[in-house]
């Protein structure tokens, strides 16, 4: 997941993440610099999806 740039997209990608699945709190997007890693298994859990799938989500968004 490091080569994903969240650090200066956040704010934006976390807007696109909860509208995009409503169950979504700020306290599960709660993104800590260099914690990438937490972020991804946190939302893995929230979203039962796979660390892949989240990782191409949020790719689309980034591009």
């Amino acid at each position: 997941m490091s080569d994903l740039n969240l650090k200066g997209n956040w704010n934006e990608l976390k807007g696109k993440l909860k509208q995009e699945y409503g169950e979504l709190t700020d306290d599960d997007l709660t993104y800590v610099e260099g914690k990438e890693d937490e972020l991804i298994g946190n939302l893995q859990k929230k979203l039962n999806k796979t660390r892949e799938e989240i990782a191409s989500e949020i790719k689309k968004w980034l591009d």
